[in-house]
């Protein structure tokens, strides 16, 4: 007997991801709907070799269905998705409404998994941002050896994360370098993002920081250690999927750069890449649609006395997003609900 899945947000990059990863893993699906907004009502989503119609979210019943994926903004899962966890069924929110409400599980199970306990107190589990899933991957096992003091991160962010139509606009925006008559003026983003970076992720707060970096700050805290220090400075890159982040690390302890390229090859969910020649770590081109969180360029940082550096990089469509959702929805069936 298998479970009774709904996929909140079928039509959108994250939703489309949930329905290939859980086809992908063989999730135990013994039933599956897919929902959306009345506008994309009827449109066709692929579920393995079978194809889904959307359903309307606004009158959709949950009463009797196991979990909800769910891969809508935060507005909307402010009204749907206590519907869904009164009616019983377990809702994974992959938006950052519920990330640090004290009384909502924020979860990524290769690091935290013992945090899913806690998922009854509101029958939601919260998703973490994209930019801090992979990282928390790589610091943990690295944390439970040195324990981390402090955390010093830049990203390179892929515009998937803003969604198709900021894929779009990186592509009509190239294609306009080129092409006379089809310059496309920014929209999505306040600037152009073709042949940039932009150093601006989600609103700016009353210290300078960005959401995006206060975001990767108190997950961190939440999921790993409230001790550890955390910095960041989040950028938007012209790639269209897969986040980068160069990554220095303080530690307690010392560690020294082989043994921390050790412990990194034996921990959950992370692949190491790194050989001293050229072309020897990955990128973001390489990572697309793999499951792993890839490490490279571990090397000591010899302006303290317990510092690393590293390269991380992970596909933010799926360890990001959907296959951390699909991933805490094992964990529920494993340790939980225990029906696959």
């Amino acid at each position: 007997m298998g479970y009774r899945i709904v996929v909140v947000g079928a039509t959108g990059n994250v939703g489309r991801e949930m329905l290939n990863i859980l086809s992908e893993r063989e999730f135990p699906v013994d039933e599956i709907a897919v929902l959306a907004s009345r506008k994309s009502l009827g449109t066709e989503c692929a579920f393995g070799d079978r194809t889904l119609k959307t359903q309307d979210l606004d009158t959709f019943d949950f009463t009797g269905w196991d979990m909800a994926l769910f891969a809508i903004g935060s507005d909307a899962t402010k009204k749907y998705a206590p519907v869904a966890a009164k009616a019983g069924c377990v809702v994974i929110d992959n938006s950052s409404l519920y990330r640090y409400d004290a009384d909502v599980p924020l979860i990524v199970p290769e690091v935290n998994p013992d945090a899913i306990e806690g998922y009854a107190k509101k029958n939601i589990i919260a998703n973490p941002n994209c930019s801090t899933a992979q990282m928390v991957v790589a610091l943990k096992p690295l944390h439970d050896r040195a324990k981390i003091k402090r955390v010093v991160v830049s990203t390179y962010q892929s515009v998937s994360g803003s969604g198709k139509e900021a894929m779009d606009e990186l592509w009509m925006q190239t294609k306009g370098m080129y092409v006379p008559g089809q310059e496309r003026a920014p929209s999505v983003y306040p600037k152009q993002i073709a042949f940039n970076v932009i150093p601006h992720i989600d609103v700016f707060m009353e210290d300078g920081s960005t959401k995006e970096e206060w975001k990767m700050v108190a997950e961190t805290k939440k999921i790993i250690d409230k001790s550890i220090k955390v910095t960041a400075t989040c950028v938007r890159v012209p790639v269209f999927v897969g986040h980068s982040e160069s990554i220095n690390i303080e530690t307690e302890d010392f560690l020294d750069e082989d043994e921390a390229r050790d412990i990194l090859r034996e921990a959950p969910g992370i692949m190491v890449v790194d050989k001293r020649e050229d072309g020897g770590y990955v990128t973001p081109v390489e990572c697309v649609g793999e499951f792993a969180t890839y490490i490279s360029r571990i090397r000591q940082d010899s302006t303290i006395d317990n510092g690393l550096n590293f390269w991380c990089v992970s596909d933010n469509l799926r360890k990001g997003a959907a296959l951390n959702a699909v991933q805490i929805a094992e964990l529920l069936g494993r340790r939980i609900l225990k029906k696959g």
